[in-house]
């Protein structure tokens, strides 16, 4: 067991439960209004981002719409989890809530691609900070052996999301305007903000420590060159271009670097001795591998469905349905069994082996392929998610006493998301070079077809560099040879890709088979 050295409680764990025992209900509904909103944030713009482009422009920033966000949240994890171990959860709290809030706003009148990544990035920081407090808050005040409930509800409500996530997003794609997936979340974070400051009762904490600044820079620091090195390379930059090269090597010197300096802190951001608990290590790296895989694939099959199969913002929204109802029913189920019968060792070794086989069969994928075997396929990715995401968060919450599960939680939450935001720029980043390379490549050939057979104003030359401002509206005007270009470039540039996430699967389960069942605690330490 880690030993904690960071802070005092001073009310103890008991009483803080008892004093949240009477209101757990809105309590509860308050964290799942904050989890809807940080986890629908990650993907309510990704039917969108065809449209958001031909409006901004900027494709080759497309992915940082979504990598912003991610990005922001991954540092922010650790960050609020050492925090709120520190000093107390509940202000930094109320302060995500308020921070998610300033960022919409800021993304509902933005007027550049820039100004929406910025506040994008603002609202994934929120967001990290509502997703490991909300989680820390409900093993605060619910013992682990009846927390499996609540965990299974929050892990549904996150299947919800990637389902009304993109649903939302094209329906105000379609209607009102994309800003509107910025301003719905005022009226959540207002409702959410007076529960929380009515009725959440937490323990003071005081400082016994000093923050940990120095690995705070290194984490960020960490963190940021990943993510830039595998956002730009290949696309904007070479691979071996100078400027990808300093970044490998700054992330390799950041990383190290913090190695070393959380070994030697006082109060260590993300502790090394975490990883000496067996469970947690496996849980975590077997996380990190499951972000990669979630992100890398949610992130771009709304607009995959979109130009491929000519669907409307709404509707390719409407198609990530069954990948919600099979993680609703294995999430929600899972946490009931979990708090009935105390055990979970397998669930989540069996969840990645489902998700691996659905991301063998996404890799299948033609664009010829029709949608109901499309949605057969992501409701067994669904499946298998709700098996094992939110249960590997609940093995490392009881492997820790209170005072420490902030930053436990936070520390697996944060290389699962490393691992999303890399999924999510990698899957992005060999999509879109796989993508562009086809077009040039089959795009000669269809213009020369449509020259031949109608030398008319259709047929005027449509240069590869159109796929930078291509919409679906636009797409559905070309001549048919050139639509088919550009459809079948879209398919055969992601469907591939999935096959490459399948290994990462495999060696996940390998990892979960080692983990140890221990007996969930019937109260909180």
């Amino acid at each position: 067991m880690v030993k904690d050295t960071t802070t005092t409680v001073e009310d103890t764990s008991t009483t803080t439960v008892e004093k949240n025992k009477s209101h757990i209900t809105i309590i509860f509904v308050a964290l799942i209004l904050t989890m809807l909103m940080s986890s629908l944030g990650q993907m309510i713009f990704a039917t969108a981002l065809p449209t958001i482009v031909g409006e901004l422009g900027g494709v080759n920033h497309m992915s940082w719409v979504i990598s912003a966000f991610l990005l922001a949240q991954t540092c922010a994890m650790p960050i609020i989890g050492k925090l709120g171990d520190m000093i107390g959860r509940k202000h930094i709290f109320l302060a995500g809530i308020a921070a998610f809030m300033v960022g919409s706003i800021l993304g509902a009148i933005t007027q550049s691609m820039g100004l929406l990544i910025a506040a994008r990035a603002l609202q994934g920081f929120a967001a990290g900070t509502l997703m490991v407090s909300s989680q820390a808050i409900i093993a605060e005040v619910i013992p682990a052996r009846q927390r499996g409930k609540y965990m299974g509800i929050m892990g549904a409500v996150f299947g919800l999301n990637s389902v009304l996530g993109p649903v939302i997003g094209g329906w105000l794609t379609d209607g009102p305007g994309w800003r509107w997936g910025m301003w719905i979340n005022v009226p959540l974070g207002l409702i959410a903000l007076f529960v929380s400051a009515r009725y959440l009762r937490l323990p003071r904490r005081s400082m016994e420590a000093r923050y940990d600044v120095l690995g705070t820079v290194f984490l960020v620091i960490a963190a940021s060159t990943l993510i830039l090195t595998t956002t730009w390379g290949g696309t904007q930059y070479e691979w071996t271009s100078p400027t990808i090269m300093t970044l490998i090597a700054v992330s390799i010197v950041a990383w190290i670097s913090l190695y070393f300096v959380e070994r030697r802190a006082s109060a260590p951001l993300i502790p090394v001795e975490l990883f000496r608990v067996r469970n947690f290590s496996l849980t975590t790296v077997a996380g990190l591998a499951l972000g990669i895989a979630m992100f890398g694939t949610m992130a771009y099959l709304p607009t995959y469905l979109q130009m491929v199969h000519g669907m409307t913002p709404t509707n390719a929204g409407l198609m990530m349905t069954p990948m919600m109802v099979g993680m609703l029913l294995t999430s929600i189920s899972v946490g009931n069994l979990i708090s009935r019968t105390g055990k979970y060792r397998w669930y989540p070794p069996v969840g990645m082996t489902i998700m691996g086989i659905a991301l063998y069969l996404m890799s299948t994928l033609q664009a010829s392929t029709s949608l109901v075997t499309v949605g057969i396929y992501l409701f067994i990715m669904g499946f298998g998610l709700g098996l094992g995401m939110q249960v590997l968060v609940l093995v490392v919450q009881n492997s820790f006493p209170v005072a420490m599960v902030g930053t436990a939680t936070a520390a697996n939450n944060f290389f699962r998301q490393i691992g999303g935001a890399v999924g999510s720029s990698v899957v992005g980043a060999i999509f879109i070079h796989r993508m562009e390379s086809l077009v040039q490549e089959r795009l000669p050939q269809a213009m020369a077809r449509v020259q031949q057979s109608a030398p008319s104003a259709d047929a005027t030359p449509v240069d590869p560099s159109a796929l930078h401002s291509m919409t679906p509206a636009i797409l559905d005007k070309l001549p048919a040879p050139i639509h088919d270009v550009f459809v079948t470039s879209y398919n055969d540039g992601l469907a591939p890709v999935f096959l490459m996430l399948v290994p990462l699967m495999a060696f996940s389960v390998l990892l979960l088979l080692f983990v140890k069942e221990d007996a969930l605690k019937e109260t909180i330490e």
